[in-house]
């Protein structure tokens, strides 16, 4: 059990601790089953405390002094949505089978993105691990799942961190999907969101104004006060909660460059490292559109790189529009992300009117940055939700894919990659009201500037059918991902410990050749040409490893729409 600071702590089967901190209040209530209030103890510092006689599966609430009954912010579950009461939970109910389990090294990593409500639910992603470990998947990454108004939401609008979705099943459920991926020697990562709240069921200004900042907003609303001892704590205990007590893998952390205080991620990650037991690989994984690399060099394992997404879907679609203007020059950059890592390392941004984006990161090894061709955000905040698979040409598509799966960074895969599904991934919230209306209208208001925008296409995020339209199957042809994600196991991941970037050139308009030294000495070279136009092309006189398509390379050509691979030995 996850000793925390905030929330319900059982102390025997009969017996429960409460703890709230509550700075803008001089008394607080707790009310269990709906029985009366009882008065918490004010212990100084805005921390109220209580001891009462309950135990797993009492329902409870906050009183407060102006009537208003609110759910533990530090709820491990609610009894029904984010404005009801909360549930009293013992972590150590849930007989791990598992529990020696230690992980797998971060080389093995080839990361799988869903979203768990499109699965059905935590026994739906269950039930759907035997075909991914089969695929060659070796680490499921759930978008998030702290609770959430309504039924249906992408994870980003959570408010309660402890707290997995009712929709989605028990605490109980969640653990034994992370049980039976352990099972099948599969790694689970987490997303969670420690930028901002969701609009709707965060009760904390009520009572902890504190926990924000009124002077700096994320683009999601009010900033969360990370200079504040009590709010570091409540997520640092967050991101161990989830570690111990579910015994996941790794964490994702959702967008930290909104993380007023980056100070406090590092402290995070150490605190992490010195509280996982020995021999216990656990991997954290940033999202930072500011290209920070400094984490990199500490404590995190690695980073989303956002720069070879936008350089590769420029050169798969065309297109510029959005934050895809930097990317003009899209095959130098996607060069420059195979050599060292970022693409922007300081370098003026247009999208940022002129401002520097970025820091240094040719020192790094490649696995400290993650490679995706789609992922959530790439596709559903487009205004249709399209996927590559309707967008480019297939022959090029595949020959990305290749160079993604077999370049020595680590690979995510977004769920329905693996068979080129067609169907949109969408934009979906269960919000009512007039924060329903201010959703739909803001969505519509945003993709204004997009090219032949109409706003009627725009579907209604609140609809059921946004939702159920996105479902992917598993019908699909998945060979050429598992054949490439077998060679990569075989031939790449035994030799990506020690990897290190040689060189990345442009050898013609759209087509790029990357060489890394592996850990064992070998060489692995790879050239793809995303146009539509063969490129000069020397072969390094190697043993040719893969090739996306027929004759890829002939009479010193890269035929077009092709990636191939060579390894050679050590010298």
């Amino acid at each position: 059990m996850t000793a925390l600071s905030f929330g319900a702590t059982v102390l025997d089967a009969g017996r429960t601790r409460f703890r709230l901190w509550a700075p803008a209040l001089a008394e607080v209530g707790l009310e269990i089953d709906r029985l009366p209030a009882v008065a918490m103890t004010a212990l100084g510092d805005g921390w109220f405390e209580t001891e009462v006689s309950c135990g797993p599966g009492a329902r409870y609430r906050y009183r407060l002094p102006n009537g208003l009954a609110v759910p533990d912010p530090a709820s491990r579950a609610q009894a029904d949505d984010v404005h009801g009461p909360s549930v009293v939970v013992d972590p150590d109910r849930y007989p791990w089978r598992n529990a020696d389990w230690r992980g797998r090294p971060w080389r093995d990593s080839v990361l799988y993105e869903l979203h768990t409500g499109l699965f059905g639910g935590f026994d739906g992603v269950r039930a759907a691990l035997p075909r991914l470990a089969e695929l060659g998947i070796t680490a499921v990454e759930l978008m998030p799942v702290s609770d959430f108004s309504g039924t249906r939401n992408w994870g980003y609008d959570g408010v309660l961190p402890f707290a997995p979705d009712r929709a989605y099943g028990s605490p109980e459920q969640l653990k034994a999907l992370v049980d039976s991926a352990h099972d099948l020697q599969l790694m689970m990562f987490l997303d969670v969101v420690y930028n901002h709240f969701g609009p709707d069921g965060n009760y904390l200004a009520s009572y902890a104004p504190q926990f924000f900042r009124d002077d700096l907003h994320t683009p999601w609303g009010v900033a969360i006060d990370f200079r504040r001892p009590q709010v570091r704590r409540f997520f640092t205990e967050n991101a161990l909660y989830w570690l111990h007590e579910y015994r996941f893998d790794g964490l994702r952390l959702d967008a930290v460059h909104a993380i007023g205080d980056p100070a406090w991620l590092d402290e995070m990650a150490a605190e992490v490292r010195s509280a996982i037991e020995p021999g216990r690989h656990v991997h954290l994984v940033l999202e930072h559109d500011g290209n920070e690399a400094g984490h990199l060099r500490r404590d995190f394992t690695a980073q989303w790189n956002d720069d070879a997404h936008h350089a590769l879907h420029v050169l798969l679609t065309g297109e510029r529009d959005g934050y895809y203007r930097d990317y003009v020059d899209a095959t130098r950059h996607l060069a420059r992300c195979l050599k060292e890592g970022f693409a922007y390392q300081g370098d003026p941004s247009i999208h940022r009117d002129g401002r520097p984006r970025g820091t240094p990161s040719a020192d790094l090894a490649p696995t400290k940055f993650i490679v995706f061709l789609q992922n959530h955000d790439q596709i559903g905040n487009r205004p249709l939700g399209d996927r590559l698979a309707r967008l480019a040409d297939r022959d090029a598509l595949k020959a990305a894919v290749a160079l993604q799966l077999l370049a020595p960074c680590i690979p995510l895969i977004f769920m329905g990659e693996e068979t080129f599904d067609e169907r949109p991934f969408l934009f979906f919230t269960d919000f009512h009201g007039e924060l329903a209306t201010a959703v739909r209208e803001g969505r519509r208001r945003e993709f204004r500037h997009f090219a032949g925008f109409a706003s009627e296409k725009i579907s209604d995020p609140n609809a059921r059918e946004s939702f159920e339209c996105c479902r992917v199957t598993a019908t699909g042809d998945s060979g050429f991902y598992r054949t490439l994600l077998a060679l990569r196991q075989s031939a790449i991941v035994p030799r990506l410990e020690g990897a290190r970037a040689i060189d990345a050139q442009v050898i013609g308009p759209g087509a790029v050749e990357g060489r890394w030294r592996l850990g064992d000495g070998s060489l692995l070279t790879i050239a793809a040409n995303l146009s539509t136009e063969a490129c000069p092309f020397i072969g390094p006189g190697a043993s040719q490893l893969y090739e996306s398509r027929p004759d890829a390379v002939r009479n010193s050509q890269l035929r077009d729409r092709s990636t191939v691979a060579f390894l050679a030995s050590p010298s």
